[in-house]
């Protein structure tokens, strides 16, 4: 095949691969305006269903309970990862590969197992401590233990692609263990908490298993609303739902695709500053 012939079928095969991709949800979103209850035939353009769903008083629970999962869940995360990916990097030599090991089995570990293992845990615990019974709170914690290796692992592989060196300069310079944080680590790794935070971010809110397995009957979320509201059939107020998520999702996307570059020009400023 000639030059021009091979970037015609690549051309081709990515277009076919984005309209892969993207058609569900480009349908989804379509329905979601449609006039009449139906995912089949689009019968006009209206807003109902969009205004059912703000209406909908268990929707708006389902909403609330979300993003307090996901916004608690998620700045515990990156607290507990962050420390954690510095601690693998800052003790490396220590012989820490049967630690990673740990850290990388929730994120290969199928859900099902992970939510089954937590239910039974909160399940017994609550017998005995009445914070575990299940509901937000143990839904946060569940969340936490699964978003926590991803932020560990976004970080400790942030600090492995610097320079050893660094860290020696700021001894040298007698930066205490508080300047050296502040003007130099924190920095830093801002990019990869910032990374962090929007992956647990997702994670949470995309989760569906972990959480139906940790919950309590006053704790639902949007994906197991969505779950419970699908058995009896699609309906445009659910492909609304689905809409706002996906807008969500692209407004966190480019929220940080904003952020990146304001990111990396202080950083490049600091440098040029030290």
């Amino acid at each position: 095949m000639t030059a021009p012939g091979l970037a015609r079928g690549l051309r081709v095969f990515w277009w076919a691969l984005m309209v892969f991709l993207y058609a569900p949800l480009a349908v989804v979103v379509f329905f979601s305006f449609n006039q009449i209850n139906s995912s089949a035939r689009f019968a006009g353009f209206s807003w109902q269903w969009y205004e059912r769903l703000f209406a909908n008083e268990v929707i708006l629970s389902a909403l609330g309970n979300t993003v307090i999962l996901a916004l608690t869940s998620s700045a515990i995360a990156v607290v507990i990862g962050g420390f954690l990916g510095y601690g693998l990097y800052r003790y490396r030599r220590w012989k820490l590969g049967w630690l990673i090991w740990l850290i990388y089995l929730p994120v290969v570990m199928p859900d099902i197992v992970f939510g089954i293992a937590e239910m039974t845990f909160f399940v017994t615990l609550s017998q005995y401590i009445a914070l575990f019974t299940p509901g937000l709170t143990t839904m946060i914690i569940a969340h936490v233990t699964f978003q926590v290796p991803f932020v560990a692992l976004l970080v400790n592989a942030r600090l492995l692609s610097l320079d050893a060196q660094l860290f020696e300069v700021c001894q040298d310079l007698y930066a205490t263990p508080l300047q050296r944080a502040r003007y130099f680590i924190v920095p830093v790794l801002t990019p990869a908490i910032i990374a962090s935070a929007l992956l647990a971010l997702t994670l949470s809110i995309d989760d569906f298993v972990i959480s139906f397995f940790t919950a309590g009957p006053d704790s639902t979320t949007l994906p197991i609303y969505i779950w419970s509201a699908i058995k009896k059939g699609v309906t445009p107020e659910v492909n609304a739902m689905a809409t706002l998520m996906i807008a969500g999702v692209i407004g966190v996307a480019l929220l940080s695709l904003l952020i990146q570059p304001t990111t990396s020009a202080t950083s490049s400023k600091r440098r040029s500053a030290s």
